[in-house]
């Protein structure tokens, strides 16, 4: 897979992947006139009288102010006179005066350093303010400020056109940089001198300027958080961002001292040199002479190791492509070069396979097996989105959402909150939302999303040991098994057992140390970590919420919202959060039933633009008041962790062009505070982008200057609607939102029920609930027996079908080939037998799914058709019946289910619910059997069945109640008084539940003194 990162400037026909290069007009630029060293003098004049000439008068006419010894309480009784009023009015003035100068200092040290936007002076506003217009209008004629803050367009600098091409300067080669291929020394050197040649054919040439008129700019490298942009560039150096246009036109297609072109105005790298307009001024603008300069010492080296690293590679020819491909550098453990362009994403580089580390399949940290790695073809795919498939952080966060979900709807409807009682029993997924439930169990890998949890949990804490701050972090990569962070600058070597990776600004954590990590109480140090794709093997996690401005996505409009849908779903599902916001606009699906505590839709632009500038003030606020530089050193310490919960921006529309600068102005503060950008464009040019990237119609991710090609992660339309579909039904209070066909609340299929009479003997008995044991068939191979055994039980779970890949998935979750599975598949349909009319035990049914025969039977379907034949069958119009099914329910509850599985096995069951079904429903029948002898007075009895029923159901609220009023009704206070003692030791910390208490009260008003004799 060739990529390039610049292109020629030839003639041909444009190349369609490449981005487009864009000609914003140019504005003109202006000379400095007579006016400004007017203003710079008159600067001169008031700085000298302020800061010389205040303290110098104060001096001479009125001397030292303040006592010459300690006052007495007589000073206190004095009478105030005109000289005590002048002293305390000199105080006032003095400190002033101490007050302005510390602002004039900080605003040269801002000036000659180059940091930008100044400090501010605690109280000085207005003060502050002065000095820097003083400050600003002396070193506007000068060369010696390193940037310029804002406020300067008050001078009233106008443009007027004077450009010319540029002289190449001496910069440093950065070797190996992000996602470039490597160049040979003979390359670099070509460049430099066909700069060199260019920039003196210019100079000869001539546009009519005059020698030293034309003006450079050597990008930066990043220094922490910060890093060079045009707009700041422009801000600091010409007093408006707004006119990084002009430099962009000036340097367009320019070639750089690396080799490459400045083809976007959002993307530039460490050691380019920029041509900058007339006016410019600051102390890192230079004025160069008109012949080529020659290359530095420090391009030297740095050419010296492109030569030594291009010696070094393994192989030639189609290797060395690969490994430019990959973004290898060829330098290891960072001894490489200092300045490295961090605005870049790189692969990281794959240790040997032979290495005993890392390994392959689906349960590693974020990695799953392909189709095409499993032996799986399209057909075999039973019409499973391969969107999803393809998705394993994004199904497992999804999947875990679900469960969650559900089981709070079975609460809900076990306490009474929602009527009916559907939620006891969910409905079953149907068409769409039955494959795409069907491909989120497939695709998760829930194993790979706890590892990556605790491994950055894990990271924070031990930063934290250490009282280091946390690095800030572009993107992770989880590349066979191992995690790969990339961070913006070097940050040393990190905490054991991390590791430094293929240079300075990789950190690396095996497989096999994070699963020694250990579950650690501190906050989510990277929550805004999203996939956007996969390159060869290996997965990109996009850090947005540290990109330094707005990451742009161009394309179509269909191919934009499914990125924007996989990356909304996955934020707002994914283990490795705490709490966050993310806001969306332009969405055509809903997705807040995902996630309605995390996701808010928003109607448009103005109300997002609106929102965003009042977050922004709030943030930036309460970070200065915390005295923090940044939401990372927010995350560690004893911080609350949630006030830094990031705020992500999802703006599917592309946004209006005054809209478009108001979004820039905001995102250029964003990443310090925690929110990150993600817009969509249709023309890719959007002000303010640091990172561009586009998705085409074949789905590949495109990000040129970031060298990238990634299969894209998205989620189609149709997928979406599914997925919003599966959470919808799953909440019964989303009645009417279009579950079912009238619009409702979706039907709910009755329960698997079973013949519970004589003549209802299964052919195939296996008791789930309590020790797993199967009765009417032979003991299987005896190796093969563990796989046998699980593969019966998920059928048994699953009456209404389970996908062959779902139970291949289930069984092996490190990945199996299709022979494999069919072969299991195979061995259990003879393992089963037949029926006596000679049709197999085990079936598919019409669209693929594996179904077991009504004769084969556990004992968790007796027991739901025994509470069902109870309470709605024969046993609502007959107590004796009632009575009798409900007794023999209760006997069949032996502990809890499948108390005796492996460890290591039955992994799947994390996905199911049963394990929260199964209580509630001992529960109830425990419930009904007490109300069946209360109502005959023999309270003994429905306390031994409310006791039967604490065993499985320890924690349900209903049963201590009806206990309550069951002992109550033996007429025993001590007794009572020791139910609730016992009662009280179970709730443990949280005391009881309030109803319970409440009923307490009204039954034994005496308990709470009663509990000290009791324990």
């Amino acid at each position: 897979m060739a990529r390039s990162t610049s292109r020629s400037t030839g003639g041909g026909p444009p190349n369609p992947q490449s981005p487009r290069n864009r000609t914003p007009q140019p504005l003109p630029g202006r000379r400095r006139s007579f006016g400004d060293f007017v203003k710079a003098f008159f600067a001169f004049v008031a700085l000298a009288v302020l800061l010389v000439g205040v303290p110098g008068a104060l001096a001479y006419f009125v001397g030292w102010p303040l006592p010459g010894g300690a006052p007495s309480l007589d000073w206190l009784q004095q009478e105030i006179t005109v000289n005590t009023f002048i002293n305390v009015l000199t105080v006032v003035v003095w400190l002033a005066w101490a007050q302005f100068t510390a602002c004039v200092l900080v605003e040269i040290k801002a000036a000659f350093s180059g940091v930008g936007i100044p400090g501010r002076v605690p109280g000085a506003g207005g003060s502050q303010l002065l000095a820097r217009q003083l400050v600003a209008a002396l070193l506007l004629v000068g060369a010696t400020a390193a940037s310029f803050a804002p406020g300067l367009s008050q001078f009233g600098q106008s443009l007027e056109g004077n450009q010319k091409p540029a002289t190449a300067a001496s910069a440093h080669q950065t070797p190996g940089l992000f996602g470039q291929e490597q160049q040979q020394a003979g390359s670099a050197a070509d460049a430099l001198a066909a700069q060199a040649d260019q920039a003196a054919a210019h100079a000869d040439g001539g546009s009519g300027a005059k020698a030293g008129d034309t003006k450079y700019y050597r990008i930066q490298p990043p220094e922490g958080r910060h890093h060079d942009s045009l707009w700041e560039v422009a801000e600091r150096h010409l007093g408006d961002g707004r006119r990084y246009k002009e430099i962009y036109q000036l340097n367009k297609d320019r070639e750089q001292p690396d080799g490459s072109r400045l083809s976007e105005a959002s993307l530039i790298r460490p050691g380019w040199i920029m041509e900058m307009p007339a006016d410019a001024h600051g102390g890192e603008i230079v004025e160069m002479p008109d012949e080529a300069p020659e290359v530095s010492k420090d391009v030297q080296e740095q050419i010296s190791d492109y030569s030594k690293s291009g010696d070094h590679q393994q192989g030639g020819g189609e290797q060395g492509e690969q490994g430019g491909e990959q973004g290898g550098s060829g330098h290891q453990g960072g001894g490489g070069s200092v300045d490295r362009d961090t605005a870049h994403i790189s692969l990281p580089e794959q240790r040997p396979a032979g290495d005993g580390q890392g390994g392959q399949g689906k349960g590693q940290q974020g990695q799953h097996q392909t189709p095409a790695a499993t032996g799986a073809s399209d057909d075999s795919s039973f019409g499973l989105p391969e969107a999803l498939l393809g998705a394993p952080l994004l199904a497992a966060g999804l999947l875990l959402a679900l469960g969650r979900r559900r089981r709070h709807a079975l609460w809900q409807s076990a306490m009474g909150a929602t009527g009916g009682g559907r939620g006891m029993q969910p409905p079953t997924p149907t068409g769409d939302a039955a494959d795409v439930q069907d491909a989120l169990l497939v695709g998760a890998d829930p194993e790979g999303v706890r590892l990556l949890d605790l491994s950055l949990r894990g990271l924070a804490a031990s930063l934290a040991e250490e009282n280091r701050a946390l690095p800030t972090v572009y993107a992770a990569w989880l590349s066979n098994g191992d995690l790969h962070l990339q961070l913006a600058q070097p940050a040393g070597r990190p905490p054991a057992p991390w590791q430094l990776g293929q240079d300075q600004t990789f950190w690396m954590l095996a497989r096999t140390d994070a699963e020694r990590y250990e579950d650690v109480d501190t906050a989510a140090p990277y929550p805004g970590l999203v996939s956007l794709g996969t390159l060869d093997d290996s997965r990109l996690l996009l850090n947005l919420e540290s990109v330094p401005g707005i990451v742009s996505l161009s394309g179509s409009e269909a191919d934009r919202a499914a990125v924007f849908a996989s990356v909304a779903a996955e934020l707002a599902t994914n283990g490795w959060s705490d709490r966050m916001t993310i806001t969306v606009v332009g969405f055509g699906q809903d997705l807040t039933p995902l996630a309605p505590n995390r996701l808010r839709h928003l109607e448009d632009v103005e109300a997002l633009i609106e929102t965003m500038e009042a977050e922004t003030r709030q943030r930036r606020g309460a970070l200065g008041a915390a005295g923090h530089d940044s939401v990372l050193t927010g995350r560690t310490g004893p911080a609350q962790h949630t006030r830094w919960a990031p705020h992500l921006v999802l703006l599917a529309a592309e946004p209006g062009p005054e809209d478009a600068v108001k979004l820039a102005e905001l995102a250029a503060d964003a990443s310090r505070l925690g929110i990150g950008y993600l817009v969509g464009t249709e023309s890719g040019d959007l002000p303010g982008a640091a990172w561009e990237m586009e998705i085409t119609r074949a789905g590949k991710l495109l990000a040129p200057l970031l060298g990238l090609e990634l299969e894209a992660q998205a989620l189609p339309e149709a997928q979406q609607r599914a997925v919003v579909r599966l959470f919808s039904e799953a909440d019964p209070e989303s009645a009417g939102a279009g579950g079912g066909p009238d619009g409702g609340a979706p039907a709910v299929a009755p329960p698997f029920l079973v013949d519970v009479t004589e003549q209802g003997r299964p052919a195939v008995y296996a008791r789930l609930v309590g020790t797993y044991e199967i009765i009417g068939l032979d003991a299987p191979d005896g190796e093969r027996s563990p796989l046998m055994h699980e593969a019966l039980a998920l059928l048994l779970l699953h009456r209404e079908g389970v996908h062959p890949r779902v139970l291949a998935s289930a069984l092996w979750p490190r990945g199996v080939t299709d022979d494999v599975r069919d072969a299991l598949v195979d061995r259990l349909r003879e393992w089963l037998g037949t029926e006596p009319d000679g049709s197999p035990r085990l079936r598919a049914d019409r669209t693929g799914r594996l179904t077991l025969a009504k004769s084969v039977v556990s004992d968790l379907d007796v027991l739901r058709s025994l509470y069902h034949e109870a309470t709605q069958g024969r046993g609502a119009g007959n107590r004796a019946v009632r009575g009798r099914m409900l007794t023999d329910a209760l006997v069949l509850v032996r502990g809890p289910l499948l108390a005796d599985r492996p460890q290591g096995r039955y992994a799947w069951l994390t996905h199911e619910i049963i394990d929260a079904q199964l209580p509630l429903l001992v529960a109830d029948i425990g419930l009904a059997l007490s109300e069946f002898h209360l109502e005959k007075g023999r309270a003994e009895k429905a306390i031994e069945a409310l006791n039967a029923a604490l065993g499985s159901a320890p924690g349900d609220e209903r049963l201590w109640k009806e206990l309550l009023r069951a002992t109550h009704a033996t007429e025993d206070p001590a007794r009572l008084q020791q139910v609730a003692a016992d009662l009280v030791t179970r709730s443990g910390a949280r005391g009881l539940p309030p109803r319970t208490e409440a009923l307490l009260d009204e039954l034994l008003p005496t308990w709470r003194s009663g509990l000290t004799a009791v324990s």
